[in-house]
């Protein structure tokens, strides 16, 4: 008897990454590695403390919840997890969502991994779901965030100033937002 090799799911698939949907065997990654990056934190604005079994009352919340998308984004060459991408309030009536992203690895910070990873979401979203708007909010001080999706055809639509207090200070937070025909433009 063979032994059968388990291929992944490739939900949407670029040419370096991948997304395919969160599972169950996932959530002790995100529970060790993802949860606890001081940086990672600090970008995403994240106060909370987490238990592992509130990791798995979050997933299996998001499992059944029909308004969002959840996702892993994956190397194509090894199959790595190495961060987590979400479209989130999907309005079908009005035709938008908001997206979040956070890559985990540190290694992979600054090589377009997230913005190859987001470019699927969105060409998902416009493309196949027929959204016209998507939005995010981001932090002041997350340039990268900001370059990354400026790449991406989001502009600055508005900030809500001290938004988030971290750190013992006080951030603004960015608020973006990409229209189908804009997005279009840069892929």
């Amino acid at each position: 008897m063979s032994e059968e090799v388990h291929q992944p799911i490739k939900f949407l698939a670029g040419n370096r990454v991948y997304l395919r949907p969160i599972e169950n065997e996932d959530l002790d990654f995100f529970y060790k590695n993802a949860l606890w990056d001081k940086e990672g934190r600090r970008l995403t604005g994240t106060q909370a403390v987490f238990t592992r079994s509130a990791v798995q009352d979050w997933f299996d919340r998001i499992s059944k919840d029909a308004s969002r998308i959840d996702l892993v984004i994956c190397l194509q060459e090894t199959d790595q997890l190495i961060g987590d991408i979400a479209m989130l309030e999907i309005d079908q009536q009005n035709r938008k969502a908001i997206v979040r992203i956070s890559i985990f690895d540190k290694d992979f910070w600054g090589d377009g991994y997230g913005t190859e990873a987001m470019s699927l979401l969105l060409e998902f979203g416009f493309e196949i779901m027929n959204l016209n708007r998507v939005g995010l909010d981001v932090f002041a001080y997350n340039k990268r965030g900001m370059q990354s999706y400026k790449k991406l055809g989001f502009i600055e639509e508005g900030r809500i100033r001290e938004e988030l207090f971290y750190n013992g200070a006080y951030h603004d937070s960015i608020l973006m937002g990409v229209k189908r025909d804009e997005f279009l433009k840069y892929v």
